[in-house]
């Protein structure tokens, strides 16, 4: 994909970018969102390499390591966090971003140790992604988002992972959330809340 600067790109309190310094590097496996993305990037200015696998993230990212990366936690063939980590490794100064569907404390503080600057839960839209890649060393968080998770929405997030990482065993997850069986069977059977 190539750059395509956009004239009217919003400068709000986001430090510019450095005009050498517009290399991004996609890794997602959801290949609509992937693409939608990277256009959305495009259009903000910086130029898009996109990766729907860890093996694929991990090759672009020796190749030649971009200034940016967005990288999917929960890749088809492994973790996101091996990305991040070789990233880190062929390039210190590189800002990246880590996206998920489940969000926890547990995999942002692991996000954060193998060297993401941030954590955003999917959906996260272009704009929330580019304030995070360009908040400056020593400025302030991004704004809260406009509609965060409800405790809910945040409850059921949870449990769903529990529940894959159970490999869907509904006793095992039963029993490490300290839920009763029953209870959980209610609540997998359920939709996802709304917000």
């Amino acid at each position: 994909m190539t750059d395509t600067p956009s004239p009217d790109l919003p400068d709000g309190d986001l430090p510019p970018l450095n005009a050498d310094a517009r290399s991004l590097l996609l890794v997602d496996d959801d290949l609509p969102l992937l693409t939608r993305l990277a256009r959305a990037m495009e259009k903000r200015g910086f130029e898009v390499r996109t990766a729907s696998t860890v093996a694929e993230g991990i090759r672009l990212a020796t190749e030649a390591p971009p200034d940016y990366a967005v990288v999917d936690l929960r890749l088809t063939d492994g973790n996101g966090l091996d990305v991040v980590a070789a990233l880190r490794e062929a390039r210190e100064d590189m800002r990246i971003v880590m996206l998920t569907g489940y969000g926890n404390i547990a995999t942002a503080v692991a996000a954060v140790k193998a060297g993401a600057v941030d954590y955003l839960p999917k959906p996260a839209d272009a704009d929330a992604i580019e304030a995070a890649l360009r908040v400056g060393e020593g400025t302030s968080l991004p704004p809260p988002p406009e509609l965060p998770m409800s405790a809910e929405r945040v409850r059921w997030e949870h449990i769903q992972r529990v529940f894959e990482q159970c490999d869907r065993n509904v006793s095992e997850t039963a029993r490490r959330l300290r839920m009763h069986r029953r209870t959980l069977q209610r609540i997998l059977a359920k939709h996802a809340p709304r917000s």
